[in-house]
Parts: C-alpha cells; structure tokens; sequence
C-alpha cells in the first residue's frame, strides 16, 4: 500500500496496452500489526543479544585480571610464564573447537611460509605483552595496572610514527598529553608503587600497541588477513610453544609445585581451569562485540572497562587508593576519550 500510493504520488506514466495488467491487492490493516510486532521483536532481541555479549566481554576481562591477580599475589603462586602457558593452551584447544567444530567462523588457512613467520613474530610481541602483564600483577595491585594500560594510544601513536612514518594531526597528539599527565599523577601518590611492577606493566602496554601496529603492516594484503578467531587458532599454539620450555627454564620446580598444589587444594586446579577458560573468553566476547557493534564502540567500552575494573579491584582486594591517584586516572581515562574523539574526526577529514 505505502509503496503504491508512492507510486501514483511521484509519477502519472501512461499505461502501455502491451503492459499486462497486474491486480495488486490492498494489504488488510489488521494484518499489519503483527508484522509491526515481528519487527520490534526481532530488534529487541537483537539488543537483547548485543548486550549479552557486551556484559560477558565485560565479565571475563574482569574475570581474568581478578583471578590472575588473586592467583598470582593472593595465592601466592608466583610463575606468571607458566600461568600464561596454559592460558596460550586453553585458547589454541577452545579456538580449535570454536573454528574447526562448531564453525564460529569460516576457517582460513595459512597461505605461505612467509605469513607462518609473520604469525609466529606476533606471537612473540603477543607473548612479551602477556607475560609482562600478568607479572606487573604480583607487585601492584590492578587499579593501578589499568591505569597504566589506558596509556596504550600512547606507545600506539608512538610506534606507527617511528616503523610507519605515519604522522597524525595535531590534535591527536595534542591529546595524548592528558593520558601521560594522569598517569604521572596516578603513579607519584600510588599507596603500592612498585618500581619493578611498574616498568613490567608499562612494557606489557607497549608490546600490546606494538602488536596491534606490527598486525596492521605485516597482515594488510587481502590473501593475508586474518579475522581475530583465525589468528587467535594460529598464534595460541605458537605462543604455548614458546613459552612452556621459557617457564621450565626461568621457572625451576614450576611442574612439581602446581602437581603440589592441586593435590593438597584440588580447587587450585579448578581455578586453573577457570583462568584458562576466561582468558579464551576474553578473545571470543572481543570478537563477538566487534561483529555485532563496530572496532569504534569496542574502543569506548575498552575505556569504561578499565574503570570498571579499577573499582571492582578495589572492592575485592582493599587496596588503598588516594583522591590524587583517582584524579591521575580520571585524566588518563579524559585523554584516552579525547585522543578517540581526535582520531575520529581525522579519518572522517581524510576521507571526505
């Protein structure tokens, strides 16, 4: 009817008598309504589903960090290798079912040695960043290790200026300054600044940036690029390769302890298993989020993420906080927002 009514609105064509003549019956109004009701249905359950995979990246990046830490400084089980060696092995066994079995995703296969080297060199940046990460987290507490890793922009601008010569605008720039002020705030009134934790954390940041500038330069051609699900398949078990025989080396005993400590408490095994299964969840509810809304939103709730974090941190583990490290952290988080906004509105004059 809507369209019909457009029709005669717009244009009078004369009829054409070798036009065949097509008797289009009016749609009956009662039939209307439900159609109406279909449609609202299926966009509330849309958003319905949208915002479950939200809430679950939210849950199992704050999972992760709340069992590493507790694991790591609380229980006193202190090998950070070995711990993200089977966080590597738990992701190349559940993105092996997630991709080959129940086709999350349409499988892609490497295409050449040279895109294996590739892999296998994110892999090791991918692997630093971890390692680094989940360390910084036996010596300082995780409000203050997401408040060093809203620095990430940072190094990112950073690192695509010095491989990739890129320049960004002023602006952008500009608003980095606050996300370096912040956290210079943050740390000069931190209760339990740990020089060695701090340097390990702010490396942890700068290899995830490096990683996503390396990603971007080494996989840009169409033959080579990788959704998230096919490159987690591919360098989970090439990080688990390089860090299990890394952890029995730096790690002496690690195997015997952990066979120890699940013997005596059998829920330090559960708990083990717990931290693997999160630390796959974070990459699947990551990519599930991305497809669903856009890299854009992930990147806002990326920066209410870290917050979120920090005051739940808080609350779990009582680590004292000071009005200043709030304020460094809230500035931090600022020029985090802004530095998007900024980023934004570049790619937005570039491409008019």
């Amino acid at each position: 009817m809507v369209e019909g009514h457009a029709l005669r609105r717009v244009s009078n064509p004369r009829p054409d008598p070798a036009d065949p003549i097509i008797d289009i019956p009016s749609t009956p109004p009662a039939k209307q309504q439900p159609l109406l009701q279909s449609a609202a249905t299926s966009t509330s359950s849309s958003a319905a589903t949208t915002s479950g995979f939200i809430l679950s990246w939210y849950f199992s990046n704050i999972g992760v960090l709340l069992l590493n830490k507790y694991l790591l400084s609380i229980y006193g089980y202190r090998f950070p290798i070995f711990l993200t060696a089977i966080h590597m092995l738990s992701c190349s066994l559940y993105s092996f079912a997630a991709v080959r079995w129940l086709r999350l995703v349409q499988p892609q296969c490497i295409s050449s040695q040279r895109q294996f080297m590739k892999i296998a060199f994110l892999s090791s940046i991918f692997c630093l960043s971890v390692v680094c990460g989940n360390t910084s987290l036996r010596y300082i507490p995780v409000s203050f290790n997401q408040a060093i890793g809203a620095t990430t922009p940072f190094f990112t601008a950073a690192f695509a200026l010095l491989i990739t010569f890129r320049t960004e605008p002023a602006m952008v720039y500009i608003s980095l300054l606050p996300v370096v002020l912040g956290i210079v705030v943050a740390s000069n009134s931190e209760p339990l600044f740990h020089p060695f934790g701090f340097m390990v954390c702010l490396a942890s940041t700068a290899g995830r940036a490096l990683k996503s500038v390396v990603q971007g330069l080494l996989l840009t051609s169409e033959a080579e690029k990788l959704n998230s699900m096919n490159l987690l398949l591919y360098m989970a078990p090439i990080a688990a390769t390089i860090l299990f025989p890394l952890s029995l080396w730096y790690e002496p005993g690690v195997v015997n302890v952990t066979l120890a400590n699940v013997q005596a408490d059998p829920k330090f095994g559960l708990l083990l298993l717990a931290n693997g299964t999160v630390a796959y969840l974070v990459n699947l509810t990551n990519f599930l989020v991305t497809r669903h809304t856009s890299a854009l939103t992930l990147q806002v709730l990326g920066n209410a993420k870290a917050a979120v974090a920090a005051f739940v941190s808080v609350l779990i583990f009582k680590n004292p906080v000071t009005p200043t490290g709030v304020v460094g952290f809230g500035i931090t988080v600022s020029g985090v927002v802004l530095y998007s906004e900024a980023k934004k509105r570049s790619k937005v004059s570039s491409s008019s």
